[in-house]
């Protein structure tokens, strides 16, 4: 009897469990890079070139933990919203491949997670986490009451920032905050680009964002932001008193923050979810003018 029941059931386990790992987006892993290069940019800093080691496991596990329990849990507030929307009608909620009871456990499971990664942190840095499960859990709530809740996704995915100055200095200077609010905005920048391609069916569900605040002048605000973005990431390798290893790095990626524009210049879905995706490739020209600064100027003494 069990040779019978077991090969039909290891196929719908493993068919159940990638559901569970589209719902993560696993296998769409363009946010952990995008909450990845900012936290990346912190270590580095905080460490003037050599983050501990530890630290480093346990921040890249929480990028990987965080954002998939973000996930989980907006698409869990989405599930009356996503089968409108052309673009998230197939995500596993949505689809009834996985019930909302079943997204609910996985969301605790990977809370859990979190929380044991926190536990190795130092108080300082615990203390911002538990700030950092709240930007979380407040994030997929917001979109339905405030217009710009790009501002509260740039706050969740830049607070990792200041939770790693943090956890290898045990405290969070200027240049933390300066970072933080760096990330912040090119948040903003790269979540608008991604809202233009719902806008239409946000407008007709009434879920609120940058797209739809913005409206006919949203690349012009777009361009504003890069503006901002590309003098705070000037600021920062003066703060920082980093080489022009870095500020080569961040020219280039004023020449990318043109190409997204150009990308999204018709406002076509197409262009703006392409100008979406290579934004990540901005955080990782920024990290490696981080790296190539303390590869070649090493911290003495």
């Amino acid at each position: 009897m069990s040779k019978i029941l077991a090969p039909n059931f290891a196929p719908e386990l493993i068919t159940q469990l990638r559901n569970y790992g589209k719902l993560m987006r696993i296998d769409k892993p363009i946010g952990i890079w995008l909450l990845l290069w900012p936290t990346l940019w912190a270590l580095w800093l905080a460490g003037e070139g050599t983050p501990d080691q530890g630290l480093f496991l346990v921040f890249m596990l929480g990028v990987i933990v965080m954002r998939s329990a973000g996930c989980v849990l907006n698409d869990y507030v989405d599930r009356n919203i996503d089968p409108y929307v052309e673009r998230t009608r197939t995500r596993p909620i949505a689809s009834g491949a996985v019930a909302p009871a079943e997204a609910l456990i996985l969301f605790t499971a990977l809370s859990l997670i979190a929380v044991g990664l926190a536990t190795m942190l130092n108080g300082p840095a615990q203390l911002l986490a538990v700030v950092a499960a709240g930007l979380t859990i407040a994030y997929p709530f917001v979109k339905r009451y405030v217009s710009i809740p790009q501002l509260i996704l740039g706050a969740a995915f830049g607070w990792a920032v200041p939770m790693a100055f943090a956890a290898q200095t045990g405290e969070t200077p200027e240049l933390s905050w300066l970072v933080f609010g760096t990330a912040m905005i090119w948040a903003v920048i790269y979540d608008t680009f991604y809202a233009m391609v719902d806008r239409e069916d946000d407008l007709k569900v009434g879920v609120k964002s940058t797209a739809t605040l913005f409206g006919d002048v949203d690349l012009f605000v777009i361009a504003g932001l890069q503006v901002l973005m590309f003098v705070a990431l000037l600021f920062i390798g003066y703060r920082a008193g980093l080489s022009a290893w870095y500020y080569v790095s961040v020219a280039v990626a004023g020449l990318m923050m043109a190409y997204h524009l150009w990308l999204a210049r018709d406002r076509q879905p197409t262009g703006c979810f392409a100008a979406f995706l290579h934004n990540h490739y901005i955080g990782m020209v920024v990290f490696i003018g981080i790296v190539l600064h303390y590869t070649f100027h090493p911290v003495t003494g």
